[in-house]
């Protein structure tokens, strides 16, 4: 058997091998990352300033705002440093930490989608009882929930991670550290690291995917049978932005990481994951600001203000 020397340094393959590129991709996500952070603020000191945001629905929302901008600020700030030093080596210890927090954030946002379905079809289709259903202590209760078990679900599969030995000398095929990929680059046996990612894609995935799109075969045909076409229009309106920011979430993360040639490392895998660990973040508060009147209202609210 050859002898392995173990590694304690990782290196990542970034966004671009290009130098030219450097400075503009450099640019343009620190661009991304200020106006992530920008949009997602102004969410939140809305919906705590704003006394008609403080209901249930926007409870919801700017705290998935400031989920978006955490996750956002796990992965940007390392892609920004790598691309103005040109530096991508990277210590197993703050990999793995990194896996961490974005695997933590990741399934708080896919829990938290699921229960602003939930909220959604008790507003739609039971709303008489909403007040006493989605009760402040419950909504709390909900999101104290989605945290803590988004702080447990990682923590499996980074203790295990802990136990791998290092020694390859490819780099990581990502420009973060990301749990597919840092077993790639193991020459320890990741067969129950695999298994585990499996049965829990299976288990979790399957269940959230299910809580968050089976409420809306019941709003939807609970939105047909209404007479009134002001109150479809209003139903439609709060629930499309919800659905077109898990459909662009799903969709991205689905594409990145079932590819059918996973070993290809294309491009286009690269896309999809800055689409959903960097865009996505960005786009969420301008899907729910745009298609939402009361959040314009109350934006313009604050800019008059503002001026006087």
């Amino acid at each position: 058997m050859e002898n392995q020397t173990t590694s304690y340094t990782l290196v990542l393959s970034g966004l671009s091998d290009l130098p030219s590129l450097q400075l503009p991709l450099f640019l343009v996500f620190l661009l991304v990352y200020l106006m992530t952070l920008t949009g997602n603020l102004l969410i939140v000191l809305l919906i705590c300033t704003d006394s008609h945001l403080q209901t249930p629905m926007y409870f919801f929302l700017g705290t998935l705002a400031c989920l978006d901008m955490s996750l956002s600020s796990v992965t940007t700030p390392r892609i920004l440093f790598d691309l103005y030093t040109q530096n991508r080596l990277i210590s197993i210890e703050a990999c793995i930490t990194q896996i961490y927090f974005f695997s933590f954030f990741i399934s708080s946002d896919v829990f938290l989608l699921a229960v602003m379905s939930y909220d959604r079809y008790v507003a739609i289709c039971r709303p008489l009882h909403y007040i006493q259903i989605m009760h402040w202590k419950t909504c709390v209760l909900l999101v104290l929930g989605v945290l803590s078990f988004s702080i447990l679900y990682p923590l499996v599969h980074v203790l295990l991670s802990l136990k791998l030995n290092f020694c390859s000398l490819n780099p990581l095929q990502s420009f973060f550290c990301d749990l597919p990929q840092l077993l790639l680059v193991s020459c320890s046996d990741i067969f129950i690291n695999v298994l585990l990612i499996l049965i829990l894609a299976i288990l979790v995935g399957g269940g959230t995917f299910t809580l968050t799109f089976s409420p809306y075969i019941i709003i939807l045909n609970t939105i047909m049978k209404m007479q009134s076409k002001a109150m479809r229009s209003k139903a439609f309106s709060t629930c499309s932005s919800h659905l077109t920011a898990v459909f662009i979430f799903y969709g991205t993360a689905l594409f990145s990481y079932f590819h059918t040639n996973r070993k290809d490392h294309s491009s286009l895998d690269k896309v999809a994951s800055v689409f959903y660990t960097v865009l996505t973040p960005l786009v969420n508060p301008l899907i729910y600001s745009l298609r939402n009147k009361i959040l314009k209202i109350s934006l313009k609210r604050a800019v008059c203000d503002l001026k006087i």
